[in-house]
């Protein structure tokens, strides 16, 4: 296998809408090279990308896949990506570790849903980006149309390197800018003829190419003068006044495809060589302490790991990307997010399916190895010596929770490693085990992500299961001050039982003063951890109760505040008072006075004026201009307070506190509602209230429950 040299390597990642065509331009790339010697087709479930079960299933991919491609000396790394934005988990580590983004439209859809919800991805990591308008020979492919609306979609910086002669069936002629020729392309692509700009070109050509000699010398001020001396830049110049400008993201080069009929890859690959940036080039990656890494070949041997597969055979798969330094077979690297140590036994390129062994990477290159014991994705591997540990990847909280479990019982255990496995390789699935309600909450990012790890488990693992809403956690507190008693006592021959507590319990609130009328001899702030506090004071005197009997009494006050008198939800924010008592010389024990305090406590919160909190969630909807109004009605349906809204281009951001309880689905919702561009997160806020009627409306079915149980 060939070894590059890090001047030599280029890695892009392939992104755009479902349907844009990134898979059969891979594949194009690939065949284009010469190192596949047949085109496959997503139709035929042949590519080299779409290689899984589920991706020939559905007919679109599923996973991001890493391919090479080798063009005029330099090696091209690819990863193609899903177009779909449930399957962010793949798009946004190929973003991380790619040097150069793709953007592909599809010439006679434009800017599409997709292309948006991958360009706010995109704009988080600021990297250089090429659009290319795909499927020109579509009969209802629109060139123009499509570069104006990417122009306003994308900015200013959107800039026309090629432009086709005809849209359509008849697309077979592209006009280049930068080399001022035209590629005319027989019916099958592949390599083109170079010919004369046609005369009826000719002044919208010189007119283009004026535009992109601008947007090239405005990149450089030695670059600028050069443009006001001669009126003209060279070839040469405009390369290195486009590279600068895609650096700085003040230059989106426009290329010309069809992917299908191999028309235009190689030109694109031809610029990715000459003019995209390598690593090297590329600004140096944050640390986590503060600092820099750049990459050079002659620096330290530093391995950031974006992609994790486990295959039933081999174990556990691991991509990664040489950040700095050069890696060989046999490194001792350390693990900076876990401080084991790692030895990296084999080396290889992927792809798709395929692995190829290498015995070296260079800086910049991406490979994978087997078996790493414990690092995952988003992990830093450094050779031995001082700590480097660079940014890890921030994946999007999941945007739908629901309740898992094995149809068959039996199977609860397989279930459970299964979904550990899967979570190895998609971290955008989050388990969560909610104690309070014994269940299993798996988190996606939409109804697409759900169906597709059902499908995995089904097909994959052999383990049918159900999916269910998962329970609210409420929560339970009082309003009023209240007092109780109560005497525990029982004789059963022998020693008896025997214990009797006298205590109040008050609303708990930050910062409240001392009780009036007793004296405090202990005070306990216990952090509870279903959240909120429980205060217990001691202000026994006289000793009618024993100092080492009070810990019984916290612990029944604390097993009752597990499960609250109104729904069973766990209590919090309660200041306890125990202040009176008795207890027997003989029958008295911690048994005896666990039972009286859980007694006396239960009879004060009953009396408190229980009151019903509700989990509320900080909201940020992220909704076009035009639709708000729909959104912004079901929002206040689902009994939300609206906190503001605020323009942001062509969309508006609405802020709101909103129950958890009405957000169930609320991303199916939101989807249906905006045709597919609105998007929203949500994080914990606050626990508030529940209302009237809604209090009683759940108390009454904890009742029932309670009956039928």
């Amino acid at each position: 296998m060939k070894v590059f040299d890090e001047k030599h390597i280029k890695n892009v990642v392939l992104l755009g809408s479902h349907g844009s065509g990134k898979t059969t331009l891979a594949e194009t790339m690939l065949f284009e090279a010469g190192l596949i010697t047949r085109r496959g087709r997503v139709e035929d479930k042949n590519t080299v990308s779409d290689f899984h079960e589920i991706e020939h299933e559905r007919g679109s991919s599923v996973y991001s896949t890493v391919l090479h491609t080798e063009w005029r000396n330099y090696k091209i790394n690819i990863i193609d990506t899903p177009g779909l934005d449930d399957l962010v988990g793949e798009t946004i580590p190929a973003l991380r570790v790619a040097d150069t983004c793709v953007l592909l439209l599809n010439g006679h859809h434009g800017v599409e849903v997709g292309t948006d919800l991958v360009w706010e991805h995109m704009q988080r990591y600021d990297r250089p980006v090429i659009i290319a308008v795909n499927q020109l020979d579509h009969p209802n492919a629109d060139f123009d149309a499509t570069v104006a609306q990417a122009k306003e979609h994308f900015g200013s910086a959107v800039t026309v390197m090629q432009y086709p002669v005809e849209s359509g069936e008849g697309f077979h002629r592209i006009i280049d800018l930068l080399k001022m020729t035209m590629y005319v392309f027989k019916d099958q692509g592949g390599k083109p003829e170079k010919q004369p700009i046609p005369e009826s070109e000719k002044e919208r050509a010189d007119a283009l190419h004026k535009e992109l000699v601008e947007k090239a010398a405005e990149n450089d001020e030695t670059l600028m003068e050069h443009y006001f001396d001669k009126g003209e830049l060279d070839e040469d110049e405009m390369r290195q006044g486009l590279k600068q400008g895609m650096m700085k993201r003040t230059c989106f080069p426009v290329f010309c495809l069809s992917a299908l009929r191999n028309m235009g890859s190689g030109r694109l690959m031809g610029y990715i060589d000459n003019v995209a940036p390598s690593a090297l080039e590329m600004p140096a990656e944050p640390l986590v302490d503060g600092g820099e890494l750049a990459c050079r070949a002659d620096g330290p041997a530093v391995l950031f790991t974006f992609k994790t597969m486990v295959e039933p055979r081999t174990g556990q798969i691991t991509l990664f990307k040489v950040m700095s330094g050069e890696l060989k077979e046999g490194t001792e690297m350390v693990n900076d997010n876990t401080g084991g140590t790692e030895r990296v036994g084999q080396l290889f390129i992927v792809d798709g399916k395929d692995r190829k062994p290498v015995e070296k990477l260079a800086a910049g290159d991406i490979g994978g190895t087997l078996k790493l014991k414990e690092t995952a994705t988003a992990h830093t591997l450094h050779a031995p010596g001082r700590s480097i540990k660079l940014m890890p990847i921030a994946f999007p909280e999941p945007r739908l929770r629901q309740v898992i479990r094995a149809t068959d019982q039996k199977l609860e255990e397989k279930l459970h490693a299964a979904l550990l496995e899967i979570q190895k390789e998609d971290p955008t699935i989050v388990m969560q085990y909610m104690r309070e309600s014994s269940e299993q909450v798996i988190g996606c990012q939409g109804e697409l992500h759900l169906n597709l790890l059902k499908w995995r488990l089904s097909h994959q693992y052999k383990v049918e299961v159900a999916f269910s809403a998962p329970r609210i956690p409420y929560r339970e507190t009082i309003r009023r001050p209240a007092a109780a008693s109560y005497r525990h006592k029982k004789q059963t021959g022998g020693a008896g039982q025997f214990g009797e507590v006298h205590l109040r319990i008050e609303p708990w609130y930050e910062g409240m003063p001392k009780p009036d009328g007793v004296s405090v001899r202990d005070e306990q702030v216990n952090e509870l951890p279903t959240g909120g506090k429980l205060v217990f004071l001691n202000c026994i005197v006289g000793g009618v109760i024993d100092n080492k009997f009070m810990p019984s009494i916290l612990k029944g006050v604390m097993e009752k505040m597990e499960k609250g008198p109104l729904t069973g939800s766990p209590a919090r924010d309660v200041r306890v008072i125990v202040h009176d008592g008795k207890m027997h010389p003989v029958d008295s024990n911690d048994i005896s006075f666990k039972i009286a305090g859980l007694q006396a406590f239960r009879e004060a919160f009953t009396n408190a004026d229980p009151q019903l909190l509700e989990p509320i969630q900080e909201v940020e909807v992220r909704v076009p201009e035009d639709l708000m109004g729909d959104v912004m009605t079901d929002l206040q349906n689902r009994r939300s307070v609206v906190l503001g809204v605020e323009g942001q281009g062509r969309y508006q951001i609405i802020r709101t506190h909103t129950p958890l309880a009405e957000l169930d689905r609320y991303s199916t919702t939101l989807r249906s509602l905006t045709q597919g561009r609105g998007t929203y997160r949500e994080k914990f806020h606050a626990y508030q209230p529940v209302p009237h009627e809604l209090q009683q409306k759940l108390v009454s079915g904890h009742k029932e429950e309670e009956v039928m149980v």
